[in-house]
């Protein structure tokens, strides 16, 4: 029988490549996103977030870390009336390019350098520290365990010192952080850092995820860092 040339052979999906894809086909959140023109299914991570714990009012301002596609950043200025006269504001910060939203500025830029990190202030404005600190960052993953977990820790400790050093004494801080090694120390870190600590786990998260949410609200005076 005659073979085909290796070049001329039509590539395959992986099984875990065609599992994932079944599931965000079918996933009721990613169908209910689109149905409200929402950029993401995460989009509902953050209203659940918000409905238990009740963080969003009109007119705050809020910094969205490693906020593209945006899906975090879209809700929370329509929930804070971002916008021309809305008097809330978003300012999303991402390493990676986000198409416009209303009542959001967006900065491309990466926080954890004093470059970027000048950035995002001027956009704050000066002297001006957030109402709300979000961060649902997650890193790019290896497959390799520890090192991904590492990493997402690394990524949660950066969102903690910027929120020491640009939230209101009276704020809070929305971390996602991923269970497993560092995330007891990393617990710890937060409740130094905050009066009061919870853990959420929204329905939108998939089951299968480690991920958590921690909400920290009212900085404890020794963790409050100068904007200096």
């Amino acid at each position: 029988m005659e073979r085909k040339p290796r070049g001329h052979v039509k590539p395959t999906r992986s099984v875990s490549s065609n599992r994932w894809m079944h599931e965000h086909v079918t996933d009721p959140y990613v169908q209910e996103a689109r149905k409200r023109g929402y950029r993401s299914r995460a989009a509902f991570k953050i209203l659940e977030i918000d409905q238990k714990a009740r963080l969003l009012r009109r007119g705050m301002l809020v910094v969205d870390l490693g906020a593209a596609p945006g899906g975090w950043s879209q809700v929370v200025a329509q929930r804070i009336g971002g916008g021309e006269h809305g008097g809330g504001r978003v300012v999303a910060v991402d390493l990676l390019d986000m198409a416009g939203l209303p009542g959001v500025d967006f900065v491309r830029a990466d926080f954890s350098t004093d470059a970027g990190l000048a950035e995002v202030a001027r956009r704050l404005g000066p002297g001006r520290r957030a109402d709300l600190v979000l961060s649902d960052m997650a890193p790019n993953i290896s497959g390799i365990g520890a090192a991904d977990q590492a990493r997402s820790i690394g990524l949660a400790e950066l969102a903690l010192d910027f929120a020491r050093r640009f939230l209101k004494p009276d704020g809070a801080l929305v971390v996602k952080v991923f269970q497993g090694q560092g995330f007891p120390e990393f617990l710890k870190q937060m409740r130094a850092s905050f009066h009061d600590v919870k853990s959420h786990k929204p329905k939108a998260s998939r089951d299968r995820s480690a991920e958590v949410f921690l909400v920290g609200r009212q900085l404890r005076e020794d963790s409050v860092e100068s904007t200096e």
